[in-house]
């Protein structure tokens, strides 16, 4: 009897245990490089589903557009700027997987933000720097690889404003932008 009430008692112990919150980390922090840049995030939780990410970073441009014409091919290196809610839907199923979520690894949808200001470290050809905002609407995954790493991809097609004109073009432009990253990162 003893050692049935003892077995029971270490099984429900192994189920506390094992129960878990489904939700994202309080605060993560980390960087991420990818084929055109390096950022820098932080990923702060709102609620136990949605986390607000902010990040700093540089985009890697090659530009063929009615900007650039009279310049040949030019690669600029500029600052990006980026707010974006993100809503996490799966953790409840990937924790009932017996799947990570541990730096928030799951399905996100998001809501990017992004600015690129009027300067560049890197530019070659001397093409004027065009700054622009963008807001993209994205589905993306986020993975975990081992303790420190993860990896992210992601897809979305949003709205962009371009500030042709503090460059000396005759007029702002807008119209849709798209958002395809795959990155590769360390957590903190």
């Amino acid at each position: 009897m003893k050692k049935a009430l003892f077995i029971l008692t270490l099984c429900g112990l192994t189920m506390i245990g094992k129960s878990q919150n489904a939700s994202v980390e309080k605060s993560t922090f980390g960087i991420q490089t990818g084929v055109l840049g390096l950022w820098a995030y932080n990923e702060a939780r709102l609620s136990n589903s949605i986390a607000l990410r902010t990040e700093l970073g540089f985009d890697l441009g090659i530009w063929e557009t009615t900007y650039y014409d009279d310049y040949n091919s030019p690669f600029i290196l500029t600052p990006v700027i980026v707010i974006e809610p993100r809503f996490y839907h799966n953790l409840k199923k990937r924790l009932q997987k017996s799947k990570r979520i541990d730096g928030n690894s799951g399905n996100f949808i998001a809501l990017k933000t992004s600015y690129h200001p009027e300067w560049a470290l890197f530019n070659t050809d001397d093409a004027p720097v065009v700054s622009d905002f963008a807001i993209i609407p994205t589905y993306g995954i986020r993975r975990s690889i081992g303790e420190h790493f993860n990896f992210e991809a992601g897809i979305g097609a949003g709205y962009s404003y371009t500030f042709a004109e503090r460059a000396g073009y005759s007029k702002d432009e807008s119209g849709i932008e798209l958002n395809m990253h795959l990155r590769i990162g360390y957590k903190f």
